[in-house]
């Protein structure tokens, strides 16, 4: 006996396909953080726990982006998990154009002189052991080495192209 499922009009992979998925994908959101000549950093909602031992993470980031001239060199660079508090962050480092270490980004120079966010939930520095061509992006694996998760809150979550907070 052949069970049949009705799953829906399927279509062919394509980019509009991929970021409709996606949409409905709920995923946690980051900001990552480098330092060049200037700071720079951008959201992600691609941050990934890659192993424990070592401690490895991944994120990936567009080639064309701003910040990928100084994150292709960089040694180091800042993790930092965000809480539902910060959605106006999250759309400020999200935002092309925006002076993300402006007036209104309270931050200070961390360990091995990455930008560190204040106010955040948790944060983590990391060398860069890898940099992966992928598409128009590039995954990055780093080696976390130091950081703290004492910040209080709800995390910050990215679905369906909104900021929003966590429900119980």
């Amino acid at each position: 006996m052949t069970a049949t499922h009705d799953l829906g009009t399927s279509s062919l992979a394509t980019s509009d396909l991929f970021r409709s998925v996606f949409r409905r994908h709920a995923s946690g959101v980051a900001v990552i953080t480098a330092q060049g000549t200037r700071p720079v950093g951008f959201t992600a909602t691609s941050l990934a726990s890659v192993a424990a031992e070592p401690p490895l993470l991944s994120f990936g980031v567009g080639s064309g982006s701003s910040s990928w001239p100084v994150l292709s060199e960089a040694e180091h660079v800042g993790v930092h998990i965000l809480g539902e508090h910060q959605r106006e962050l999250a759309a400020t480092f999200a935002r092309s154009g925006a002076d993300r270490f402006g007036p209104a980004t309270d931050w200070r120079s961390g360990p091995e002189g990455v930008p560190v966010l204040d106010g955040v939930l948790a944060w983590l520095v990391c060398r860069v052991v890898a940099r992966i061509p992928a598409g128009d992006h590039r995954v990055v694996i780093g080696e976390v080495t130091t950081g703290t998760a004492a910040g209080a809150g709800r995390p910050l979550l990215y679905h369906q192209g909104r900021f929003n907070a966590l429900r119980d």
